[in-house]
């Protein structure tokens, strides 16, 4: 039944003071000292470690994970946990690598980095690029599929939830970091609070339904009932290797992803920017460890809802059948509508949490990326810290107003689901991630070269998408870089899988970069370089010993769901 009880209601409502009460209550103690820009933009020295971590995961985890990744888990199985396991092992190589560079070098955003290293037009390229990213597909995939799964859980009208989410995370987002930070930890909590008490009830299910009890009974025959779902490799046979093809997953394009993602993005790296070093480890190795319990909440319940499917259970089939056909993402929403009153509401709170942190979180990103990178560099130069706190709050609410506007013209719900947007992002994130690399580690690296990875990066992507139009690469698949795919209409071609994209397009954007940077930089190093240094890459103790636990248990489960 998809519809709130009085009782859900209820527990939404104490959602919602929670987060605001505390929230006010951050912003006021934070109004006791003299706001300043990097308050606002980085919660310059406020973040702990913990608030860190939280808020690391509450901007990534939104609908596209919940309703995406559950989708995904009942058509291919754990395989796309792979997406949150190897995020886990990315932010350890981001906390080592990554983060000590940007802190010695003072950057706080992205395009900052790229005009440090490089020159402002690669700068402004970037920071205007970002920008009509963040707004027209990031923004607004969140905020419309996040409308639509509410409305597919309350009944309540797709254009309000959108109103609602958009206001909610504007009231977050005008505090400024330090309230998204510390409000970021009760999302989490509801986040995960919700979404196990989903896995339970889909577990339970199973259970009952085998004449059975209990989370760990349900969980036996969901393995054993889905035992074609609980492998994280796939062999180039299987129907879903073109999303995850083989390999890749462990030595291949899914670093690309993940690195470009957590340690190339503003909306990522923003969080740890306005702390020490110390600190910003910590909160990225916290973040870490909740990668690992994600799948269970948002791909669990997708296997579970596959085998509820497949027994015929209630009206299950039914419900997860949309415009005559067989629609997997709907398997989240289904299991959200069986819960009883009052856990429904905590599972719907849940959602909410983590579709609004994510807005509130993309939203900060492309205020401070439009008033750092564009209104202080090229629109008002004199600007005090003042000026740019304004203009950030009003970049806050033109975003979401824009989003709302633009969001049903785009026809996101008819695109698919979490792979989609995992594909079309990998467009840019070779020639991305490759010039930012380059630009960290290799001092010669060239302005022309940057270029090149930017522009040539995505001409690269789109080019090996229409390959498969033009020549046949059956000889690829040999060596298990193309298989064999349906076509829209009907025709059979051989593609090369998009993570394999990623990694061909990455080594060309390397190659070429270096190729140019050694031809324009013929005398030795670049007097652009960053300041690197061995000793900046050292860990304490404490830090090693959790990164040695998480990729212990990282091998462990692959061994296991080999």
């Amino acid at each position: 039944m998809n519809s709130l009880s009085t009782y859900d209601y209820v527990v939404f409502l104490v959602y919602f003071l929670i987060v605001a009460i505390y929230g006010w209550a951050v912003y006021r103690k934070k109004q006791a000292h003299k706001e300043n820009s990097k308050d606002f933009f980085l919660a310059k020295d406020s973040l702990t470690w913990w608030a860190i971590g939280a808020s690391l995961i509450a901007s990534n985890i939104s609908a596209e994970q919940f309703i995406g990744m559950s989708g995904s888990g009942f058509t291919m199985g754990l395989a796309i946990a792979t997406y949150e396991w190897m995020a886990a092992a990315t932010l350890i190589i981001v906390a080592i690598f990554f983060i000590p560079v940007y802190l010695k070098n003072k950057i706080y955003t992205m395009p900052q980095f790229l005009g440090q290293r490089y020159n402002n037009t690669v700068a402004m390229i970037m920071a205007v690029f970002w920008l009509l990213l963040y707004v027209v597909v990031n923004l607004t995939s969140i905020l419309y599929l996040g409308a639509l799964a509410i409305n597919s859980i309350s009944g309540i009208n797709t254009t309000a939830c959108m109103y609602v989410l958009a206001v909610f995370a504007i009231i977050i987002t005008l505090g400024g970091m330090k309230v998204i930070g510390y409000t970021d930890v009760i999302q989490v909590f509801f986040l995960i609070l919700g979404g196990l008490a989903t896995t339970y009830l889909a577990l339970e299910l199973v259970a009952t339904h085998f004449g059975s009890s209990g989370v760990l009974n349900g969980l036996a025959m969901v393995k054993e009932k889905a035992a074609d779902h609980f492998h994280m490799i796939f062999r180039q046979e299987d129907p879903h290797y073109m999303d995850l093809p083989g390999l890749t997953v462990l030595i291949g394009g899914m670093w690309i992803v993940n690195l470009n993602y957590w340690g190339c993005n503003q909306y990522i790296t923003q969080r740890a920017l306005g702390a020490d070093l110390k600190t910003a480890r910590s909160g990225l190795l916290f973040a870490a460890g909740l990668k690992l319990l994600m799948p269970v909440i948002v791909v669990l319940p997708g296997i579970a809802a596959y085998v509820l499917y497949k027994e015929g259970y209630g009206d299950f089939n039914t419900a997860m059948i949309k415009d005559g056909s067989l629609n997997p993402d709907s398997a989240y929403p289904v299991l959200l509508n069986l819960l009883p009153s009052g856990l429904k509401g905590l599972s719907f709170a849940a959602l909410t949490a983590a579709i609004v942190a994510s807005l509130a979180g993309k939203a900060n990103s492309i205020a401070t990326i439009f008033t750092l990178d564009i209104y202080n560099k090229v629109i008002n130069k004199e600007a005090n810290e003042h000026r740019q706190v304004i203009v950030g709050r009003i970049t806050v609410i033109v975003a979401m107003l824009l989003a709302i506007i633009i969001a049903p013209q785009l026809g996101i719900d008819k695109k698919g689901g979490f792979q989609f947007i995992q594909e079309y992002t990998g467009f840019v994130s070779p020639g991305i991630f490759a010039m930012f690399i380059l630009g960290f580690f290799w001092k010669r690296t060239t302005s022309n070269a940057a270029l090149f990875a930017t522009i040539g990066g995505f001409l690269l992507s789109v080019g090996f998408k229409a390959l498969p139009n033009f020549c046949n690469l059956e000889w690829l698949s040999n060596f298990g870089f193309a298989k064999l795919a349906e076509q829209k209409d009907g025709s059979m071609l051989y593609e090369i899988p998009f993570l394999d994209r990623m990694g061909f397009v990455f080594i060309i954007c390397v190659v070429s970069m270096v190729i140019i940077s050694l031809f324009e930089n013929r005398n030795g190093v670049n007097p652009k370089g960053l300041e690197v240094d061995r000793s900046m890459f050292k860990t304490n103790a404490g830090f090693a010993a959790g990164a040695l636990i998480i990729s212990g248990v990282l091998i462990a489960l692959y061994s296991i769901f080999w």
